[in-house]
């Protein structure tokens, strides 16, 4: 989806600049137009489009256009567009990808902006380390987050279960989502998603078990048993119907819109909490959230805080001063910052957020809530992904899909995801 914002105010200012050229004169500032690419569901655009209408409202002499796309499509537009030196003066980075992009000199270095027109020293600084790559910033944090489990508190009240809760196990949270899907209240109903394709849900996992995806050294932290054991746990919820059966899974194509939850066909999903208020948005039913299941006794944290998304500028804007100052405005500014509320994470700046939180509604002080709670029990970031990380993600999903529909067993699944990953990010 393209969306051209304040074009009203562009034709005007392009109509100003006509009549100063008629009568022989300049006019006093020259117009700047940038264009902006996030992803992310509809809430955000409609969020991000506010704040760029309010900017404007301060800022006559500034137009951003901005586009939106889903996950998938987002990744091949920016690259596209990066490669064939038209990339957008702002972008939305992830912490997957940042590394790419900066260390092939395509972002903005923020660096010599930092105390002046770019004010983000209350971040903190594992805040602001969290844009850095070798020591530079490339990306300004947008919002603390996590990953989190989202379930309908409707559903499990209508099968007169005990509702889900952080510090469940693993077969702990199995044998629950089994009972739902059993209790038949719904037609075509199961307890959860199938997470088995999805790569947060992986890596915590491996975590708890004290491996990771990736080490300092740039190269898989995990091996072919370790998926092998992901994909067969899945496999059994799925023989027990705890899960949706690969048909329904198969619908969802990794957006909130289409969603097992959201397309009413799980009373659980697993999601990243800055997505909590979209999700919500999309259903008439209460859902609430909790932390991912955990290894036992025996088990390690798996889940970390990470900037949700993060602000990037093109090394190749010709509005550079201009852009940093949007950035500014989005994280540091009274009404840039309540526009975008907390559906790009809890901000990091502690003045800004409790400056929101006194105005939040319901959902989005359970977001708040959540972050709070889950902060004394989470692990360190992990190291930067490789070049070529990305790709595993998706790689995950296609294999995983391949045991969900019996064309492969777990075990193959678990060395061929194994080594085709390790030739990604050799190959990247």
């Amino acid at each position: 989806m393209t969306l051209t914002i304040d074009r009203r105010q562009l034709l005007c200012g392009m109509a100003t600049t006509i009549a100063f050229s008629a009568m022989g004169l300049a006019p006093a500032r020259a117009a700047t137009s940038m264009r902006f690419l996030w992803w992310g569901s509809k809430e955000r655009t409609d969020r991000t489009m506010d704040a760029i209408k309010q900017y404007g409202a301060k800022n006559s002499d500034i137009t951003i256009a901005g586009e939106s796309f889903g996950w998938d499509n987002y990744w091949t537009r920016l690259a596209t567009q990066t490669a064939g030196g038209n990339a957008p003066d702002l972008i939305q980075m992830d912490y997957r990808y940042i590394f790419e992009y900066a260390r092939r000199g395509t972002l903005l270095d923020f660096t010599p902006y930092m105390g002046k027109s770019l004010a983000i020293d209350d971040f903190g600084n594992a805040n602001i380390d969290s844009g850095k790559v070798d020591g530079k910033l490339y990306g300004v944090n947008l919002g603390v987050n996590s990953s989190m489990v989202v379930y309908n508190t409707d559903a499990w009240r209508e099968a007169g279960l005990d509702p889900l809760h952080d510090g469940m196990t693993w077969d702990q949270f199995a044998d629950a989502c089994a009972k739902l899907t059993a209790a038949k209240k719904r037609r075509t109903f199961y307890g959860s998603q199938d997470a088995s394709g999805l790569e947060p849900a992986f890596e915590c996992w491996l975590r708890q078990r004290g491996k990771a995806l990736y080490g300092n050294d740039g190269k898989l932290a995990f091996d072919a048993k370790d998926t092998a054991d992901w994909f067969t746990f899945w496999a059994h919820m799925r023989d027990s119907k705890a899960c949706v059966p690969a048909d329904v899974q198969a619908l969802d194509q990794q957006t909130i819109e289409t969603s097992t939850i959201v397309l009413r066909k799980s009373a659980v999903s697993f999601a990243h909490s800055n997505q909590f208020l979209a999700i919500q948005g999309l259903s008439k039913e209460k859902f609430d959230i909790f932390a991912y299941p955990n290894a036992g006794a025996n088990g390690k944290p798996g889940q970390y805080l990470k900037p949700s998304m993060l602000m990037s500028v093109s090394a190749q804007s010709q509005n550079k001063d201009a852009a940093v100052a949007f950035v500014n405005y989005l994280v540091e500014d009274p009404d840039g910052t309540k526009a975008l509320g907390v559906e790009r994470g809890v901000p990091a700046s502690d003045k800004v957020r409790k400056a929101l939180t006194a105005g939040l509604d319901d959902n989005s002080k359970l977001v708040v809530d959540y972050i709070g709670r889950l902060t004394p029990q989470v692990g360190a970031l992990p190291p930067p992904p490789p070049n070529g990380a990305g790709e595993n993600a998706f790689l995950l999903k296609k294999i995983a899909e391949e045991v969900a529909f019996g064309r492969s067993s777990p075990t193959d699944a678990g060395t061929k995801f194994t080594e085709q990953a390790a030739a990604n990010i050799t190959r990247g």
